[in-house]
């Protein structure tokens, strides 16, 4: 039998992974992409914003010296050199995806993939010749689309790349600006007033919700409301963006309450689109929502059942980590690898992160969800003030929830505020993933003086 011919529309964490997996898996596998391998909203947002807050975290450290006996002055970001950073981080990152496919013996196409039937993918090659193009037709038993998302851009914003931004534009911006006003509570809204925040603007949340991060615990948003309100942070709760308009130096952002708002620049971090559009979904019969995204089923199937969908143009959890996983299930599918063992991608157990200043973190069942739910839990909450390492390293701030189902012991979530979140959290969601019991963590031992032992107290 013939190896499956998998076509694989879009290089993002989905279908690198789908082609890499396919591929070693036996698969006779064509990669197309028409903009950066790694993914656009990966390494074009993604990255460089963790790259910039990392930059903004030293100097948050520094500001914090003297609680270790240091006094260290913070100069501003050298912008210039910042940006080299961070294209060098996006263009390594490229190169090694690419050397990955190609010692996997992935046929790398650069351009835009279309779908001309079910089976059939058309290519428009970039030649190499400035403005000349050429078309390539690829013959297909399966294929993947993962051609992700991009920012979304309302009418009523006119954005210019100057003091109008979208999150692309900003790492870094022409201008640290003297007063950002950022449109937007979600988690990349929150990660943008800290980021900017460390680097000395005055910012501006405009929240249209009651709280910061509406999809996340309460007590865990008072958490990173407290912290932005005690750093100078303006919170705007109520307020729906509606206009914004540019004033020579001046941006003016009115809300439909009436309420005005204005700063030295604007940034908007109101969600995505995927992008469907000029994908050939109709042609092929591949169904869309009203939103543009491709539904699939727990295989990533769509309607087309050889034709799958994957990371941000599915509609499901927006995370590199998910699209790498839906990436990876869909070669096993495509290929016909089912076993035993194999399992579908539960997105309940999904860990995710937010990098703010503290970092924010969850995995499992939320302890709010479990009450409107009237599912009986036990929470245990322990705050980093008590732990010695968060002590040491003067940084108090934050805590560990641990939320368990009282009959049977079994962890079902967690959630940490503090230093090290991002890390932290593995070691709860995979007791959420393998159904561990807190006694199968109260049995390990660990590393003293450690942040992690605040989940070892939560679990005692």
């Amino acid at each position: 039998m013939p190896p499956t011919r998998l076509v694989v529309v879009g290089g993002g964490p989905a279908g690198v992974e789908a082609a890499a997996t396919a591929s070693r898996l036996g698969a006779d596998v064509t990669l197309v992409e028409a903009e950066i391998l790694g993914g656009a909203a990966n390494l074009w947002d993604c990255i460089p914003s963790k790259a910039m807050i990392a930059t903004g975290a030293v100097a948050s450290a520094a500001r914090r010296s003297t609680l270790l006996g240091l006094s260290i002055e913070v100069a501003p970001p050298d912008l210039a050199a910042l940006g080299d950073r961070l294209r060098a981080i996006a263009a390594k990152l490229a190169e090694s995806a690419e050397r990955q496919l190609e010692s996997q013996g992935v046929r790398l196409l650069r351009g835009k993939g279309q779908l001309l039937d079910a089976h059939t993918v058309a290519v428009r090659l970039e030649s190499g010749a400035a403005g000349s193009v050429d078309d390539l037709v690829v013959e297909a038993d399966a294929v993947l689309l993962a051609t992700g998302s991009r920012p979304r851009v309302p009418d009523w914003a006119p954005v210019d790349g100057e003091r109008v931004l979208v999150t692309r534009q900003a790492y870094p911006p022409p201008e640290i600006p003297e007063h950002l006003v950022v449109v937007g509570s979600g988690v990349t809204g929150v990660e943008f007033v800290h980021m900017f925040r460390s680097f000395g603007s005055r910012v501006t949340l405009i929240v249209s919700r009651q709280q910061v991060l509406p999809q996340k615990d309460p007590e865990v948003a008072a958490a990173l409301e407290a912290d932005f309100l005690e750093s100078g942070v303006q919170l705007a709760k109520g307020a729906r963006a509606s206009r914004i308009e540019r004033e020579d130096k001046e941006v003016v952002v009115s809300c439909e309450d009436g309420r005005v708002f204005t700063g030295s620049h604007a940034l908007l971090a109101i969600g995505s689109v995927p992008s469907s559009a000029g994908l050939g979904l109709e042609t092929a019969g591949v169904a869309t929502d009203v939103l543009g995204y491709v539904p699939i089923n727990h295989h990533c199937q769509t309607n087309v059942p050889h034709i799958y969908a994957a990371g941000d143009l599915s509609g499901r959890l927006q995370l590199a980590s998910v699209a790498s996983v839906q990436g990876r299930k869909v070669a096993e599918h495509a290929v016909g690898l089912h076993t035993h063992s194999h399992r579908h991608l539960d997105y309940d157990k999904a860990a995710s992160a937010i990098f703010t200043e503290p970092e924010i973190a969850d995995v499992g069942l939320p302890e709010a969800e479990a009450f409107a739910l009237g599912r009986k839990i036990r929470v245990t909450k322990v705050p980093y003030a008590v732990n010695a390492k968060a002590m040491i390293d003067g940084d108090p701030r934050g805590f560990v929830k641990l939320v368990s189902d009282p009959a049977t012991g079994i962890v079902l979530g967690g959630s940490i505020v503090g230093a090290h979140a991002a890390e932290l959290i593995s070691v709860i969601a995979l007791a959420v993933s393998s159904r561990l019991r807190v006694n199968d963590l109260a049995e390990s031992i660990l590393v003293h003086p450690a942040l992690a032992e605040a989940i070892s107290e939560a679990v005692h």
